[in-house]
């Protein structure tokens, strides 16, 4: 399957046992907001997967980023508990254009696992589709015991220490207000990495917050088209960079990698150099 599915595609699929439904919905204003949506009304057959439980570990202050990424290991067990294995259809959505459902789709390809998409528009366009939706929570899935210790990562990522902006293309997911350090909502520090162009995720969205067609988002990403350095993608904490990455993916470019500590990492050591403006 494509890296994307539509409302009526996974309609189609909503009582086929080997398709998995997952709720990435999540506000960084307010952490419990997706939990309540969710207890709310989702859609049938759909497990919550909460960014701070599931998709990251604690965040500790003047050592890592926001949403550090668990352990591997820590994190192929939880894969395990959600009952999954390769043969498996995941499908993710959240209200958010993909901000939030892009992080579960990274993490697991960071894993191996190959069959697995965001819902294209989300959770508006499920409900402007007047598909059903329920309160009820489904049963707790049987563990899995496949080994995804087996499978190759279908991902690249980078550390601080990686990064080279003479010899990579850096994209930084965040607006370009923030990018220039004008303003700076969540982080002790404002700017970006130098050298780095600003390539909001919002632009991957068009008006109905359904991800743009393959042309309009190769010319979105069009100095990652043209050119033979790698390319990392970033952003504030490693969530929405992630969106970058399955838009260049739909685009038909080259994967990027992933620098997972993301701004908010990379402002813990004051050796490291920060930009404001448009400067380089």
């Amino acid at each position: 399957m494509d890296a994307l599915v539509s409302v009526s595609e996974l309609s189609a699929n909503l009582g086929n046992p080997d398709w998995r439904v997952f709720d990435c919905r999540f506000s960084l204003a307010d952490g419990q907001a997706g939990a309540k949506a969710y207890s709310d009304s989702h859609i049938p057959g759909a497990l919550y997967i909460n960014l701070e439980q599931y998709l990251s570990t604690p965040h500790i202050p003047g050592e890592t980023g926001r949403h550090p990424l668990p352990e591997k290991g820590q994190w192929i067990a939880t894969v395990q508990n959600l009952g999954l294995n390769p043969d498996s259809q995941v499908v993710i959505y959240d209200d958010a254009g993909g901000a939030m459902a892009a992080r579960l789709w990274w993490m697991l390809r960071w894993v191996g696992h190959n069959n697995v998409a965001v819902l294209n528009g989300g959770w508006q366009a499920w409900q402007l589709a007047d598909l059903p939706v329920t309160a009820e929570r489904p049963l707790p899935p049987d563990k899995s015991e496949y080994d995804y210790n087996a499978l190759p990562s279908l991902v690249k990522l980078v550390t601080a220490d990686d990064i080279d902006a003479d010899k990579q293309l850096l994209l930084d997911a965040r607006e370009l207000p923030r990018f220039r350090g004008e303003v700076e909502p969540l982080d002790p520090v404002a700017g970006h990495i130098p050298g780095a162009l600003c390539s909001p995720f919002s632009a991957n969205l068009d008006s109905e917050g359904r991800f743009r067609n393959q042309q309009q988002l190769q010319d979105k990403f069009k100095e990652a088209k043209a050119t033979d350095k790698p390319v990392v993608c970033y952003c504030g904490s490693g969530v929405t960079a992630a969106h970058n990455i399955l838009a260049m993916k739909i685009a038909g470019l080259d994967e990027p990698a992933l620098y997972p500590g993301s701004w908010s990492e990379w402002i813990t050591d004051t050796a490291r150099p920060v930009a404001t403006s448009d400067e380089a």
